[in-house]
C-alpha cells in the first residue's frame, strides 16, 4: 500500500459506524466490504478466508478477491496453515499486518505540555515526545505543535499511516479549530497546515471526541456512552448508535459551559460563575480543596457538590439518549470517590428508575494516554475503516 493509496482512503466522517458489521448495496460495496474484512481481522485475528466469509456474510469469491488485494498491498499477511484433524487441506490463516505501519498521536489537551507518541496499529505506544507549552498562544502554540509532530515523524521506524490530533475547543470536520480560548486559536486550520507540512494524512478532532474513541476502541466501553473529560476545562464525547455525535455546529459535548443549578433563580441568564467548570474544572477544584484544608476543614463536601453539579448537567442527556454508561477521564484522586458517588446518585435520583436506573458511571481504564490512543483510532478509522 503506497502513501497515495492511504491518502485517497475514505476520511473519518460523522454518522459512520466505527465498526462495520454487515454487507451493503453494490454501489457502496467494495470500500465497505474491504473495511469489513480488515475489521474482522483487526479485532479477531487469525481467521481463514472461509471464517471471514461466515462471519461477514460475504461470498467466498468476494473474500478471495479482497484478500488477494490486501495481501498485495501488505496490509494482510498469511500466517500458515491451521492445525486440523479434519481430512483435506488445512485452511490458511490470515491476520492484519500489524507491523506494516505506525501512527502518530498528539494530545493538545493539557494546559502545560503538548504530548505525542508513535503507536503501532494495536494502539501500543512505542515512542513518546513532548513539548512544554510555556504559555504559548496563537501562532506560537501552532509552532509548538509543528515542533512536536516533526520530532515524532523522526522517531517512527515504519511507514506512517497518518497523524491523529486531539485538540481542545470546537473543531469542525475539516480539522479546523473554530475556537480554543486557552490556546488563543480562532479558525486555526490545523489539519490542513499539518498535512501541508508533513505530506501525511492528518485528522484533527476535539480532544473529548478523541478520548471517547479510545474508550470505544481500547477500553471497556459497551453500548451508547458519554465520556466526560475533566482537566483545565470540562468537555464530553458522545457515542450513539456506534457513531460520534458532533452537533449542528460541532459543539456537541461542550457541557463545561452549561449553567447548573438555580443559584441565581429561574430567570437568571448565562453567568460564567454558574457554569459546570466553575465547580468541576481541576484548577478551581484544587483551589477550593487547598483552601478547605488550610482552614482545617474536610474537603469531602466540595467533591460531593462538584459531583452533584455534574449529575445535574448529565441528567437531561442521559434521559434524552438513554445512555448505558458514563465514563470519567481526569485526575483519579479528585474524580474517583465522593465526586463520582454524588454524580451517580444525582443521576439516578433525577431520572426514571425504570429506564435509567441501570446507568453506570466509572473511571476510564486508559489513564493519561487516553487522547493519544484515541488519536490512533482516528487514523485507523479514517484510513482503514477499523477501530
Amino acid at each position: 500500500m503506497t502513501t497515495s493509496d492511504v491518502q485517497s482512503s475514505p476520511g473519518f466522517a460523522p454518522g459512520r459506524a466505527l465498526r462495520p458489521k454487515v454487507k451493503v448495496l453494490p454501489e457502496h460495496a467494495r470500500s465497505h466490504n474491504r473495511s469489513l474484512v480488515l475489521q474482522t481481522l483487526y479485532r479477531s485475528g487469525q481467521r481463514s478466508r472461509a471464517d471471514i466469509a461466515r462471519e461477514t456474510g460475504l461470498t467466498r469469491v468476494t473474500i478471495s478477491d479482497l484478500v488477494a488485494e490486501l495481501l498485495a498491498e501488505g496490509l494482510v499477511i498469511e500466517l500458515g496453515q491451521r492445525e486440523s484433524a479434519r481430512p483435506g487441506k488445512p485452511a490458511v490463516l490470515l491476520d492484519i499486518n500489524r507491523t506494516a505501519y505506525q501512527i502518530i498521536g498528539v494530545d493538545l489537551s493539557e494546559h502545560a505540555t503538548f504530548r505525542g507518541a508513535v503507536l503501532d496499529l494495536d494502539g501500543t505506544i512505542l515512542q513518546r515526545a513532548e513539548v512544554p507549552l510555556e504559555g504559548a498562544v496563537g501562532q506560537d502554540a501552532t509552532r509548538k505543535v509543528f515542533e512536536l509532530v516533526d520530532s515524532l515523524v523522526a522517531l517512527a521506524t515504519a511507514p506512517i499511516l497518518g497523524v491523529g490530533v486531539g485538540s481542545p475547543g470546537v473543531v469542525d470536520l475539516n480539522g479546523t479549530v473554530l475556537t480554543a480560548p486557552n490556546l488563543g486559536w480562532i479558525d486555526e486550520a490545523l489539519q490542513e497546515q499539518l498535512h501541508t507540512r508533513t505530506g501525511l494524512p492528518v485528522v484533527v478532532a476535539n480532544d473529548a471526541n478523541v478520548a471517547v474513541l479510545a474508550e470505544h476502541g481500547y477500553g471497556d466501553a459497551a453500548g451508547d456512552m458519554m465520556l466526560v473529560t475533566v482537566g483545565h476545562g470540562v468537555g464530553a464525547g458522545l457515542l450513539v448508535a456506534g457513531a460520534l455525535v458532533y452537533g449542528s455546529r460541532f459543539a456537541a459535548g461542550e457541557i463545561g459551559q452549561v449553567m447548573v443549578g438555580t443559584d441565581l433563580g429561574l430567570e437568571a441568564t448565562y453567568n460564567r460563575d454558574q457554569v459546570l467548570e466553575h465547580w468541576l474544572a481541576v484548577p478551581q477544584l484544587q483551589q477550593r480543596i487547598r483552601e478547605a484544608e488550610a482552614a482545617g476543614q474536610d474537603a469531602t463536601p466540595i467533591l460531593r457538590e462538584a459531583g452533584q453539579r455534574l449529575g445535574i448537567a448529565l441528567t437531561p442527556v442521559v434521559g434524552a439518549l438513554n445512555l448505558s454508561e458514563i465514563v470519567l477521564s481526569g485526575p483519579t484522586e479528585l474524580l474517583d470517590g465522593p465526586l463520582a458517588e454524588a454524580t451517580i446518585h444525582t443521576l439516578r435520583s433525577r431520572t426514571m428508575a425504570e429506564f435509567h436506573g441501570s446507568v453506570k458511571l466509572r473511571m476510564t481504564t486508559l489513564g493519561q494516554d487516553i487522547v493519544l490512543r484515541g488519536a490512533a483510532v482516528l487514523v485507523l478509522s479514517g484510513q482503514l475503516g477499523v477501530s
